[in-house]
C-alpha cells in the first residue's frame, strides 16, 4: 500500500480556453479528457482512492461515466484542493490538474519516490530562454517552472492551505510554512492545457470519436382556459394554453427530453423539478436553452431534432415556419436540421376530443470535433 490519495481538480470554468466546450470535456475517441486522465492514472499506478473535484451541475453527470469519488469545487484552485482534502484519508495526496492530461510515467515515479525526502515532492523544468523581471534580466539558472502532479504530506498540506492566503499550487502554500520541498525533474510531455493552442502540445490527445447519439423525448399536457399558448416558443392564438408547472410549452419539454435522453442526462424532471417554486410560470426557452449550454459545455454537438405533434386543436400550419426558426435559434443549428410535424389524433383519445396536445421529439447529438479547430 502506498498510502495515497490521488485528487484530479476539474473544477475550473476554462474561460481561457475559447470554446463552448470545457477542456475537461474534449472527448478523446468515446471517453471525455477528465475520464482519459483518470482512467490512466488507474491504469498505471496504484492509489488507495481517486477523488475528482469538479463543479455540482458536473458532477452530476460525470457520475454516469464511473464510480470514482466525487467532491464539488469551489470558486479557487485552492478552495476546490481544500474541499478535497477533507475526504482525504491517507498520509499522502498527489494532486493533479486535469488540464495536466498527458501523463509521463517515469516522472511521476520520481515524484512518488521521493515521498519520504520532504513534505512536498514537486516536478519542475529548467529555463532555457533569457528570462526578464520588468526590465532587469535575472539568472534562469535560478528560475523553475512548476508542474504537477505534486506530492504532499497530507496534514502539513492541510495546514498551509488553511492559513487565510491565496497560493497557486501546493509547493507554494508548503513552502511559507518553512517546511521542506523537494524538486525532481519534470517533463515536457506534462504541458498544461490553457488555451487552443495547446492543444497542438499535447501529443497524447486523440481525436472524437464519430459516434451518433440518439434520445427521444414525449411530453403530454392538458389544456387550461384564459392562459397563452406556446408551442416551439411561438405564441399561438388559442383561448387556451396549457396546465404546467411551467408555461406548460410541450413542444420544448419533449425536446429537452431528447436532448437529454441523447446525453445520458436523465430527464426534465430531474433538472426542473415541478415541486420548485423557482420553476413556476417558467419560460421553456430559458430552461431549454440552460439545457443546450450544459451540452455543448459536456463536449457534443446538436446535429437535428425532428418533432411531432398531436393536436386535433389549434391547426398550426401556419405557425410550422416561425416554430422551426426558433428551434433552430434555441439550438444553434441550421433550421435545415429541424424539421416539425403537426397532425390530428383522427378525433380519438384524449386528444381528438380536443383535451391537450402531445408531443414526440427526436434528437441526435455527436462529440465536438475540436481536432478541426486545432
Amino acid at each position: 500500500m502506498q498510502d495515497i490519495t490521488l485528487i484530479l481538480l476539474a473544477a475550473g470554468s476554462s474561460t481561457r480556453f475559447g470554446m463552448a466546450a470545457k477542456k475537461q470535456w474534449l472527448y478523446q475517441a468515446d471517453r471525455p479528457l477528465w475520464l482519459d486522465v483518470a482512467n490512466n492514472f488507474k491504469k498505471k499506478f496504484h492509489f488507495d482512492n481517486i477523488i475528482i473535484v469538479s463543479s455540482a451541475k458536473e458532477i452530476a453527470y460525470m457520475k454516469n461515466f464511473a464510480d470514482f469519488e466525487y467532491v464539488v469545487g469551489g470558486s479557487s484552485r485552492q478552495e476546490s484542493l481544500s474541499n478535497a482534502l477533507k475526504a482525504v484519508n491517507t498520509s499522502y495526496v498527489l494532486v493533479n490538474d486535469i488540464a495536466r492530461c498527458c501523463i509521463d510515467e517515469d516522472m511521476i515515479n520520481r515524484v512518488i519516490s521521493g515521498k519520504e525526502k520532504a513534505s512536498c515532492i514537486v516536478p519542475a523544468l529548467k529555463a532555457v530562454d533569457t528570462v526578464y523581471l520588468d526590465d532587469i534580466p535575472i539568472d534562469r539558472e535560478q528560475i523553475k517552472l512548476i508542474q504537477t502532479p505534486q506530492l504532499s504530506k497530507t496534514k502539513i498540506l492541510k495546514s498551509a492551505l488553511s492559513q487565510g492566503k491565496e497560493f497557486t499550487d501546493e509547493s507554494s502554500a508548503i513552502k511559507s510554512m518553512g517546511e521542506s520541498v523537494l524538486f525532481v525533474e519534470g517533463s515536457s510531455i506534462a504541458h498544461k492545457l490553457t488555451t487552443q493552442d495547446d492543444l497542438k502540445k499535447l501529443p497524447c490527445l486523440t481525436k472524437p470519436s464519430t459516434r451518433t447519439l440518439v434520445g427521444y423525448g414525449i411530453d403530454i399536457h392538458p389544456f387550461e382556459a384564459d392562459k397563452e399558448m406556446k408551442l416551439c416558443g411561438v405564441k399561438i392564438d388559442s383561448p387556451f394554453g396549457f396546465k404546467a408547472h411551467s408555461d406548460g410549452d410541450v413542444a420544448i419539454h419533449a425536446i429537452i427530453d431528447a436532448l437529454m435522453g441523447a446525453a445520458g442526462m436523465g430527464d426534465i424532471g430531474e433538472l426542473f423539478p415541478d415541486t420548485d417554486d423557482e420553476y413556476a410560470g417558467a419560460d421553456s426557452t430559458k430552461l431549454l436553452q440552460d439545457v443546450v449550454s450544459r451540452i455543448l459545455s459536456f463536449g457534443l454537438e446538436i446535429n437535428n431534432v425532428d418533432i411531432t405533434i398531436l393536436a386535433q386543436t389549434p391547426k398550426l400550419l401556419e405557425y410550422k415556419a416561425k416554430m422551426r426558426a426558433k428551434i433552430a435559434s434555441l439550438l444553434k443549428i441550421d433550421k435545415n436540421r429541424v424539421n416539425i410535424k403537426a397532425t390530428t389524433a383522427e378525433k380519438l383519445g384524449f386528444v381528438g376530443r380536443k383535451e391537450g396536445v402531445t408531443v414526440h421529439a427526436t434528437a441526435s447529438l455527436g462529440y465536438f470535433n475540436w481536432m478541426e479547430i486545432v
